[in-house]
């Protein structure tokens, strides 16, 4: 069985930083991209940033600068760390997994398995 569990999650305020983590079993780690997805109240899941199996890395433009996604492939964990939080990255974080080479990596629908999600509060 695959599961991806997600950790990290909290309460905070404006202007400060939260690391959230992803630990991943069942499945071939090292070959897949990783990815965070968030989805606010009555919004659609929209995506946040990736890392591949080579370890390059993606963000949406919103989180570029102040946020920052690793890997270590030999505890299965992928993480996301977030500095300088603001109001609107409030949102339940999501971890994915992709196997699939040549696909938009930003897509919902491109990716294999799902966490079950984190809960990020960012007060103002």
């Amino acid at each position: 069985q695959v599961q991806l569990v997600e950790r990290g999650g909290g309460l905070v305020q404006a202007g400060d930083s939260l690391r959230v983590s992803c630990a991943a079993s069942g499945l071939p780690f090292n070959k897949y991209l990783m990815a965070w997805f968030r989805q606010a109240p009555g919004k659609e899941r929209e995506f946040v940033a990736a890392i591949s199996r080579d370890y390059t890395t993606f963000y949406t433009d919103s989180v570029k600068g102040r946020f920052t996604i690793s890997r270590n492939n030999g505890k299965n964990t992928v993480f996301l760390q977030m500095n300088t939080l603001k109001p609107e990255d409030t949102a339940v974080y999501y971890c994915a997994a992709d196997l699939t080479v040549g696909r938009p990596y930003t897509s919902i629908d491109e990716y294999d398995y799902w966490g079950q999600g984190t809960q990020v509060t960012v007060s103002s």
